[in-house]
């Protein structure tokens, strides 16, 4: 097979926290935000690989996920899909990952992340390489929680002088669990010197910074899978 003709390559990285830090409270991966960027990915002819901060079942937001038939339409999708299902619940810890293979990392969200992807030394390193690499990195809502302590090739904070989205402070406020998250995610970003941009509450909002690429929340699944691929398109 030549080079013109191989297989985009994406990885995604879900989180393995089910309940939020010492709390009882469930969480986990945020259903949609993973289904609907994997079938985007899919239907574009690429090759998925699931990841997760532990290995194994990746745990979902019971919030994210109701009876087939009654949930979005992606989400549903996946549910009947084997071999997704199968990807999900055999996910491979990111210390067995080698960045090299892969075009793009792909962050999807829910509150979940918030804990273990940012306390990952395993994913932090995997996300400097895959940015020095050349590859795109992206994340959706909660998603960039996993690119705080990530590093670009000169040593500065990735999303540093960068323009960059994510879940808002004012949407953590109306989700109620502005005082149960660890950090306030737009807080973060900003103070490591991100050029956050944001749209009205949950609204569709996703920005392309040349390979960087954020989306703000649920709403902006779609539209953040389809700027990763773009940026997949321009970076080859």
């Amino acid at each position: 097979m030549t080079e013109d003709t191989r297989k985009t390559n994406i990885l995604m990285v879900l989180t393995s926290a089910s309940t939020m830090g010492d709390s009882d409270k469930a969480t986990g991966l945020w259903f949609e935000e993973l289904a609907t960027p994997y079938f985007a990915f899919i239907d574009a002819g690429a090759s998925v690989t699931l990841a997760s901060i532990k290995g194994g079942p990746a745990p979902i937001d019971p919030r994210s996920v109701k009876a087939k038939g009654e949930n979005e339409t992606s989400v549903d999708r996946f549910l009947n899909d084997a071999a997704a299902t199968k990807a999900l619940n055999d996910t491979v810890p990111v210390s067995a990952i080698h960045v090299t293979p892969f075009d793009a990392v792909f962050l999807p969200g829910g509150h979940g992340t918030m804990w273990d992807l940012p306390e990952s030394a395993e994913l932090t390193a995997l996300l400097g390489k895959a940015w020095t690499d050349g590859k795109v990195v992206a994340a959706v809502c909660h998603g960039p929680a996993g690119l705080v302590n990530a590093t670009d090739e000169t040593g500065s904070p990735l999303v540093s002088g960068r323009r960059v989205t994510g879940f808002s402070d004012s949407e953590e406020r109306a989700a109620g669990l502005d005082t149960a998250v660890p950090f306030l995610l737009e807080t973060r970003l900003r103070e490591l010197g991100g050029r956050y941009e944001s749209a009205a509450d949950f609204q569709p909002f996703a920005i392309a910074d040349g390979r960087l690429v954020t989306g703000q929340n649920p709403a902006s699944s779609a539209l953040t899978a389809k700027l990763t691929l773009e940026a997949l398109a321009d970076s080859i």
